[in-house]
């Protein structure tokens, strides 16, 4: 029968046959001889006797077990012995680790709070799942708008233990834990405590020639950077999110130009009726992605710069090479928008008269009809739209027409139709105007005019527009449909069309058209003079104009509407 010791291994009590603790007490022994020239030697054991509890404790189901030289002679082989694992004074193997599968070990979830910006959260995740943290930092940003981003960084905090000793450190990026690198993890860590010492004692050092005012003042200083730290991070975040959404967007624009070969997209007509230069239209997609992509991706660097400033820089070759494709494409777009504002620079017209033969004292009935191929009814506009006639000619249409009536001293009524359209030059405006396909119908005393123009899509797009001048001789009688109040733009002070009824007879005079027919208080825009008014009691301001002691008064009422007393 073999003795039993109970020993103490990390805080826990065990069993052990006496077999078996003499060879863990020369195996000890062994790596305390292994370990003498090492720093931080006292908590290398420590750890080493930590980690082997832990094995033991996997083993064993029940705290009465003991261990026996099979169950020790497992452990030693998973830890490693010390001649395998000997550190020399640069901290690199002498030999290499002949237990890779059987130390390999499965991550466990920790905090990193030594290199985490709070709680360690993000960084013990990333480490997790062999990301860099700042992936998972930019994920929590994002969801910290949401209250469910800031609750699940708590619950995290809460539920994710701490990696304190170096076991859990091992265990926490995936580390074997063995000898090896116990000792070395041990040693980082002694060295970094080691110069942290001294960084504070230089800190000391100067802290002692600082007066109060200026320890204070300091203390103020490191306030006001770490709430600049934090906005940097914020603005990292926004850059990031901005600059991604807008390369995204990017993207889809230029596959989209870059594919109408292959696709007709509702758009791309409304693209080649404005396109005045000879490039295709995907070229404009490269140039703008080029021209706003660029900046967009610096600002996108600069962003995770901002989160994680260790980030390496992409290398002055990629950053000329982009500056260089980014002056490129800027001086195309600014040559194309100089050319595409040039064929706007020339206002050309054509002109055409037609005179009415309106017999003395008929009226002139004016009215606006539509196309049903293109339109519902006269009521619907569109001032730009490409399409395709009745002949399936693709055209361009447009309902930008308008009706001026005007005073002329001939005999008779006649119409000006005038086309208007732009152009680099005024020739070439011209030859644009002429090409515009206008349609009007002069029946006995009757003018019925299109409300709508027609030019042919390969003639593009140059501000076309139809402008008619119905010039009325005096006392002439009109009586205008109630299609055209969407098409007058006749100067109210000497036409102004009534809407109430298309039913209205207005008569030209000298100065003005009137309304023959129109209610008294609709004919705001008519002088009314020698109106006789009795009984009336007017007061503007408090100031009386007509009162009941003068009974008759004579006024007069301007084209404004307003109000003046005359003697």
């Amino acid at each position: 029968m073999n003795k039993t010791v109970n020993i103490n291994l990390g805080g826990m009590f065990f069993h052990i046959d006496e077999d078996a603790y003499q060879k863990l007490s020369r195996y000890f022994d062994a790596i305390k001889r292994s370990l003498s020239n090492s720093n931080g030697q006292d908590e290398i054991i420590k750890d080493i006797e930590l980690r082997i509890a832990e094995l033991i404790t996997e083993k064993h189901t029940s705290d009465k077990q003991v261990i026996n030289l099979k169950e020790l002679d497992e452990i030693i082989a998973v830890m490693g012995q010390p001649e395998d694992y000997r550190i020399d004074s640069d901290g690199d193997e002498s030999q290499k680790n002949n237990f890779n599968d059987t130390n390999r070990v499965h991550k466990k979830l920790y905090r990193d709070k030594e290199k985490g910006s709070i709680a360690g959260v993000c960084t013990g995740l990333g480490h997790y799942f062999g990301i860099d943290s700042v992936w998972i930092k930019i994920l929590f940003l994002v969801l910290a708008s949401t209250s469910f981003g800031i609750i699940a960084y708590i619950i995290l905090w809460i539920v994710m233990p701490e990696a304190v000793t170096t076991s859990e450190k091992l265990e926490m990026t995936g580390e074997p834990i063995t000898i090896s690198n116990i000792e070395k993890k041990v040693r980082e860590e002694f060295e970094t405590v080691s110069e942290k010492f001294k960084n504070a004692n230089y800190d000391k050092m100067g802290n002692q020639v600082k007066t109060g005012f200026g320890k204070f003042i300091g203390e103020i200083g490191d306030v006001f950077a770490s709430i600049f730290k934090i906005f940097a991070k914020i603005l990292g975040v926004i850059l990031i999110m901005t600059s991604l959404v807008t390369l995204v967007i990017l993207f889809i624009g230029v596959f989209t130009l870059g594919s109408t070969a292959f696709i007709d997209f509702p758009w791309q007509d409304f693209v080649n009726a404005g396109n005045f230069s000879d490039y295709p239209i995907w070229a404009f997609g490269v140039l703008m992605f080029l021209a706003i992509g660029i900046p967009f991706f610096f600002l996108l660097l600069l962003g995770f710069k901002l989160l994680s400033p260790s980030i390496k820089s992409i290398g002055n070759i990629a950053k000329y090479t982009l500056l260089a494709l980014w002056l490129i494409a800027i001086g195309i777009l600014i040559s194309i928008g100089i050319k595409q504002a040039t064929e706007f620079a020339a206002n050309g017209r054509i002109v055409k008269k037609e005179t009415i033969q309106l017999k003395d004292k008929d009226t002139l009935f004016i009215k606006f009809t539509h196309n049903d191929f293109f339109a519902k009814d006269v009521n619907e506009h569109n001032n730009f739209m490409i399409t395709r006639d009745s002949s399936n000619v693709h055209v361009i249409y447009s309902n930008k027409v308008s009706i001026h009536i005007l005073k002329t001293d001939e005999k008779l009524p006649y119409l000006q139709i005038e086309k208007e359209a732009k152009g680099k030059s005024l020739a070439e405006a011209r030859k644009t105007a002429e090409k515009i396909r206008y349609g009007y119908k002069i029946i006995g005393n009757q003018l019925i005019l299109d409300n709508y123009l027609l030019t042919d899509f390969k003639n593009k797009y140059r501000d076309q527009e139809v402008e008619l001048f119905l010039y009325v001789p005096e006392g002439t009688l009109l009586k205008p449909d109630s299609s055209v109040q969407d098409y007058d733009d006749s100067d109210d002070s000497f036409f102004n069309l009534h809407f109430t009824s298309d039913n209205y007879v207005y008569k030209a005079e000298s100065s003005q058209v009137k309304c023959l027919n129109c209610p008294p208080e609709e004919n705001e825009w008519n002088d009314i003079e020698n109106d006789t008014i009795n009984d009336i009691e007017l007061k503007i301001n408090g100031k009386d104009i007509i009162n009941k002691e003068n009974k008759t008064s004579t006024i007069k009422i301007d084209k404004n509407g307003i109000l003046i007393k005359t003697k």
